[in-house]
């Protein structure tokens, strides 16, 4: 396992949603996945902050909705592989039941994806230098999932801002912001808007 490198974190979102690379020298993590049917606004938004597509060691979905994981199967037709949560399997069929004709959206294979338990997660992550693990954060889905890694960075895709839980939802989503908590979570990268400190935006 390579020893851990400087952690960088460049933003090439478009149309709204963060997409997030994260790199360790050369080996990079690409959290969230574009929308369906805009490989090339990705593939430009990647050249345009410096990130070869063919460095993107994996691609990792914080949930399985249209905004954030519309892209998965074009990103893996064009050679990077697909990390999948075992808490994710269920969701990724039931993409395609939210997704109109006109959004061009691919089906997402199963058989050829990376799947990984929670456990496993900081192994995985370890083999490319990144010191981190993946948690399970449920609120805005079932299957949400936040990257965290050791320097405090979590970044957590649509997880719900307490404040806007649904009454039903409202002890889940504190479970999930309190466990970014204990992993030493300060600044979160969401999936819409900007960069935030956890303390901050998000008080006990």
């Amino acid at each position: 396992m390579p020893a851990a490198r400087p952690v960088t974190i460049v933003n090439v979102g478009y149309r709204s949603t963060n997409y997030w690379v994260v790199s360790a020298g050369i080996a990079r993590v690409l959290v969230d996945l574009g929308w369906p049917g805009t490989m090339g606004e990705m593939r430009r938004a990647l050249n345009r902050m410096g990130v070869p597509l063919k460095e993107l060691r994996y691609g990792l979905a914080t949930h399985y909705h249209i905004d954030h994981a519309g892209l998965a199967q074009e990103l893996k037709q064009a050679g990077v592989p697909l990390l999948v949560l075992e808490t994710q399997v269920g969701a990724i069929p039931l993409l395609k039941e939210h997704a109109k004709p006109q959004d061009k959206l691919l089906d997402i294979t199963l058989h050829d994806n990376v799947t990984i338990s929670l456990a496993e997660s900081r192994a995985v992550l370890g083999e490319l230098g990144i010191d981190g693990e993946i948690l399970a954060t449920p609120g805005h889905s079932d299957d949400s999932v936040s990257l965290v890694l050791d320097d405090g960075s979590a970044f957590t895709g649509d997880l719900t801002h307490p404040a806007m839980a649904g009454e039903g939802d409202r002890e889940l989503v504190a479970a999930s912001w309190q466990r970014l908590r204990e992993a030493g979570v300060v600044n979160v990268y969401p999936g819409h808007g900007p960069i935030r400190r956890l303390d901050g935006a998000f008080p006990r």
